[in-house]
Order: C-alpha cells, then sequence, then structure tokens
C-alpha cells in the first residue's frame, strides 16, 4: 500500500516531532516514522536525560501548543554558577555567575525528555494532517525528479515531495544517502541520573569543571536535580558498576554541601561522547536535522536547542516555498536551509569541542588563563548579558517559530 504525503520524516523523536508539527501546522500533510512506540520512548527507563531548553525553544513549543502540557514538568532555570576546582580541592576564587533577573526572564528550562516526547507526542496526536507511524522505521528512499518514495519496516511505502532524516547520530539514512560525517570519539563518557537532596536548589544550574569533565547540576522540579557527569571512559564504566552507597559517596564528593544530603534514584545510564558533523546537510529531496546533522559535546547543553532551531528553519524554508508554489524538494529551495544552518551549527560545534578541551584537564597554565577570563568575563556586564542571550538562543536570524510566531 502506498501512502502520499507531502513530507516524510525518519525518526520521531523530539526534533522529528517538533519538524511534523510545524509543517502539519502550516498545511502540509507530513509522516513521521519511528522504530520506538510511543509508549517505550516516553517511559522513564528508556532515556534519562534531561534537556535545557533556551527561551527561544520555550517559544517554538508555546507556538506549536506543546508548551501548556509541558509547562508543569519544566523547571525554571534562574541563576547559572561555573566553577573549576580539582576533584577534593577547593574552588577556584574565580567563578562565573550569572543571574536571570539581569535580563528578566528565566535562562531557560529543564525538563526531562520523556516529559518532552511525551507533550510533543500529545500535540501531535491532536494534529491534523500529521500521523505518526511507529513502530516503523523509514528505509530503502529512492529519490526521482518528482519526488522521492520509502519503504517502512512494516510493509507500507510512502511517496513524499521531500524525506527527511531525524533519526539520530547514526542515521541509517544520511548513510542510505551517501552523505558523510567528520566525526570523532572524546575518552569522556557522560553518566546521568536524578539526584535527591535535602535543601532546595532555587532555580540554580551548576557547572563545575573536573580535570575529566564537566559536572553540571540541574534544577529539576522538587528539590531533584539531573546529574550530567562526564568522567573519563575507563573510570565512568567502574562507577556505572558501583553499589547505590559507593556511587552516593562518589556524587557527595562532587556535589558538595550546598544541597545537604543527597541520594540518586535507582536508574543511572551512561553515554559515550563523540563529536560529529555531516557533510552535507542537504541532497534533491532530502534534508537532515538534529542529530543526523550534528552531534555536539553536551557542555553547554545545547544538543537539542540546535535540533529544534534546525526543525524551526526547515520548516519555515518549506512552507515558504509552499505558499508561493514552488517545487520545496528541489535543491535549489533546500539550500536556503543548508545556508541558514550551517554556520551556526559548526560555531556552535566547534565552541563546545573547544570548551571542553579547554576545561577538561589539569594543566597548570591553561588553568590559570581559563579561571582568569572566568573572572574578567564576571566583571563585564555587557559581555555577560550578551553570553546569556547566546546561550538562550537569542541572537542571529531566528526563524519565526524561535520568535514566538506562527508560520
Amino acid at each position: 500500500m502506498t501512502k502520499t504525503v507531502d513530507v516524510a520524516i525518519g525518526g520521531g523523536g523530539m526534533v522529528g516531532l517538533a519538524l511534523g508539527l510545524a509543517l502539519a501546522r502550516g498545511g502540509l500533510t507530513v509522516a513521521v516514522a519511528d522504530p520506538v512506540p510511543p509508549v517505550d520512548a516516553t517511559a522513564e527507563k528508556f532515556d534519562g536525560r534531561v534537556s535545557a531548553l533556551s527561551f527561544t525553544s520555550v517559544r517554538m513549543f508555546r507556538a506549536l501548543g506543546v508548551w501548556e502540557q509541558l509547562a508543569p514538568e519544566a523547571q525554571p532555570i534562574e541563576n547559572i554558577l561555573v566553577t573549576d576546582a580539582k576533584l577534593g580541592g577547593a574552588p577556584s576564587p574565580f567563578s562565573l555567575y550569572f543571574d536571570g533577573r539581569e535580563i528578566g526572564s528565566p535562562l531557560g528550562h529543564i525538563a526531562e525528555n520523556r516529559h518532552i516526547r511525551q507533550a510533543l507526542t500529545a500535540a501531535a496526536n491532536k494534529t491534523d494532517g500529521l500521523t505518526l507511524i511507529a513502530p516503523a522505521a523509514l528505509d530503502r528512499l529512492k529519490a526521482e525528479a518528482n519526488g522521492i518514495t520509502a519503504a517502512l519496516s512494516d510493509g507500507t511505502e510512502l511517496a513524499a515531495k521531500l524525506a527527511v532524516a531525524a533519526d539520530g547520530r547514526e542515521s541509517g539514512l544520511r548513510a542510505a544517502m551517501g552523505i558523510g560525517v567528520v566525526r570523532w570519539a572524546y575518552p569522556q563518557a557522560g553518566i546521568v541520573a536524578t539526584v535527591h537532596h535535602e535543601k532546595p536548589h532555587n532555580g540554580t544550574a551548576y557547572e563545575h569543571f573536573l580535570p575529566s569533565g564537566p559536572f553540571a547540576i540541574l534544577p529539576m522540579t522538587g528539590n531533584r536535580s539531573s546529574l550530567v557527569w562526564t568522567e573519563r571512559s575507563a573510570a565512568a564504566a567502574r562507577m556505572m558498576q558501583l553499589d547505590h552507597s559507593e556511587f552516593d559517596a562518589e556524587i557527595a564528593r562532587r556535589f558538595g554541601a550546598h544541597l545537604g544530603a543527597t541520594h540518586a534514584g535507582k536508574l543511572r545510564w551512561s553515554y559515550p561522547l563523540g563529536f560529529h558533523l555531516a557533510r552535507a546537510t542537504v541532497k534533491p529531496r532530502f534534508a537532515l536535522a538534529g542529530d543526523a546533522a550534528h552531534g555536539i559535546h553536551p557542555i553547554a547543553g545545547q544538543g537539542l536547542n540546535l535540533g529544534l532551531k534546525d526543525a524551526a528553519a526547515l520548516a519555515e524554508t518549506v512552507l515558504d516555498a509552499a505558499a508561493m508554489g514552488l517545487d520545496f524538494g528541489t535543491i535549489g529551495v533546500l539550500g536556503r536551509y543548508e545556508r541558514w544552518r550551517r554556520f551556526d551549527s559548526f560555531i556552535m560545534a566547534a565552541a563546545t569541542d573547544g570548551l571542553n578541551r579547554l576545561f577538561s584537564n589539569d594543566i597548570a597554565p591553561l588553568r590559570l588563563v581559563r579561571d582568569l577570563g572566568m573572572g574578567i568575563v564576571d566583571q563585564i556586564g555587557p559581555l555577560r548579558r550578551f553570553l546569556m542571550r547566546h546561550a538562550g538562543g537569542d541572537v542571529g536570524q531566528l526563524p519565526k517559530l524561535m520568535q514566538g510566531k506562527t508560520i
């Protein structure tokens, strides 16, 4: 059986669903295929990570009708404190403090990925023109002059004007379309757990740089924080094998006493860390979005925001072309999307890579330079406020959705 739609999206994660919503609300017919059933993808054990949603991403979710359901599960980030220290040693006297009151709004919101998926899935199920097909994987793409076809693992065939790969870092669709990547692995892994603590966090996020990598404490709703702990790969494997009391002790060594007694939840996860950039973002009838296009170090918590900006820019590009009666699957139209997003993605990827290399070491001259740098930035108000707006995504040519406008 062949189903005809305007756009077929492979990958029903957060970026794929956001893109599908934007396109369908703009009047196109869209099919989103994902190999994981929604009930599994929104379960707590599926993905223990949280995402730091920039205020431009929150605007986008408001415009797409997602924020109303997600807001009760999202914790505003009121302040961010950045410090540097050796393990077990006193923090450097130089630190960097961002206060949301300086720009008149929270610096972002922390939400569990499963709650983001739940809100996106609920919105998708209520949106005309959007079909979520799961479990089923988009496969065997065949681009032709006037369209592209894809076979689904459930036997359905999709015919569309455009196919989009939003199927993650190891994108099978990207490989099938012959798009290579520049990549390398970091000698680090990310450990993720939810930590319950005695004292309130007051909406403060902590980024504590240790020689092995950043140790982030991100505020969640209630007296909970998400631990995003970057550790050397071998050490991370050992930490994952610790029993609960030993794991809690290691966390306490790094948390300090500012949140009182702490204990981690029963579930913990570990993820290898790496970098990649696709050598191209578009081909005729085909585009990449999200982690299929780029994968960055989590040091700045910008991975999802970068992907959502892809979704917003691609949706605007496609809908603008459709409104003018143009064929939005041609390379001439898709080239606008690639030019729009390529430079921004490269700069963010390079910046996070550089930050990780600068801070994930114990080299004395580098430690002195980075600590002095933090101290200087902390004293320059206009620069500090610019960095807060930049982290919030509120710089450069923003897609309409990230301005809070509908397309």
